[in-house]
């Protein structure tokens, strides 16, 4: 099966986007694997789906998919492509578009400068919606990490994240903390994880490492979640700029009960065609 798909980045953070519309499309995970290989295949962090609506009031339906095959519930900056992408492939004349996605409902905005807003809903903060094993909910949490005790943030943006609140996060061991915290028992379906350093109360810095992939270089619902524990924590103002390793994006988010909105860009990287049935899984010993 060839399949013709759009090599996209928000951020630096990298998809394959595929338009399953009209065509649908079923793809195993072990397609997705090879798919998403830098080496053996096109290289991606998440492999995107364009689907026909399957909820009220939407336009689309949004798949994501990990490198490692699984399937997730939200990706803002795979969002933010998605806008770009039907927009410019003239699926949708419309700048503000409706998508359902495994997470819930959000709406996508295309502004003039060529930036995309979103409305990435109201978080969930019920450690039962997250999901987290937690009795009650609290703004923070303690978490047993080997041997030691580190205090987090649990927050849902349709995907689970948690979120610490670090001195230099250029100096914290992300990829020794990452996966630990990712499998944690406590999160029933793994967690996203960001490691943020606030500079000032309108600007932070966040790395984060995603479930099923590892350190991105921007993770849109990443820097909604930690804007969302920060501002519980009285730490952050309304508008808060997130300064990731691939680039900035600003998120405001007025308190409980309003959706947390996110803006920034999305970039095509070339158009190409892909043959499954050529595609060989790397030799292992």
């Amino acid at each position: 099966m060839t399949l013709s798909f759009t090599k996209m980045h928000g951020l630096g953070n990298d998809f394959i986007v595929i338009d399953a519309s009209s065509n649908p499309i079923s793809l195993s995970p072990e397609q997705v694997r090879l798919l998403a290989d830098r080496r053996f295949g096109v290289g991606c962090d998440q492999l995107l789906l364009v689907e026909a609506p399957n909820t009220p009031n939407t336009e689309f339906h949004y798949r994501i998919f990990n490198a490692d095959g699984t399937e997730v519930e939200q990706c803002g900056n795979g969002a933010r492509c998605f806008a770009r992408y039907v927009y410019d492939k003239g699926l949708t004349n419309n700048r503000e578009i409706a998508v359902g996605t495994a997470g819930g409902r959000i709406v996508l905005h295309l502004e003039n400068d060529d930036q995309v807003r979103i409305d990435m809903g109201v978080p969930r903060l019920v450690p039962k919606d997250i999901p987290f094993d937690a009795p009650i909910e609290a703004i923070s949490y303690s978490l047993q990490v080997d041997q030691d005790t580190i205090e987090i943030g649990a927050v849902s943006m349709g995907n689970p994240h948690a979120v610490l609140l670090v001195d230099d996060v250029r100096r914290v061991p992300v990829e020794r903390l990452g996966p630990i915290v990712e499998r944690h028992p406590r999160f029933p379906k793994h967690v996203n994880v960001g490691f943020m350093t606030i500079n000032a109360r309108d600007a932070i810095e966040l790395r984060v490492f995603e479930r099923g992939v590892g350190e991105t270089l921007a993770c849109g619902t990443g820097a909604c979640a930690a804007v969302v524990y920060g501002r519980l924590r009285s730490l952050l103002d309304e508008q808060v700029k997130v300064a990731l390793p691939g680039g900035t994006l600003v998120v405001s988010w007025r308190g409980k009960g309003h959706p947390v909105w996110m803006t920034g860009p999305a970039t095509v990287v070339f158009e190409g065609n892909v043959d499954l049935n050529r595609l060989v899984a790397p030799q292992t010993d």
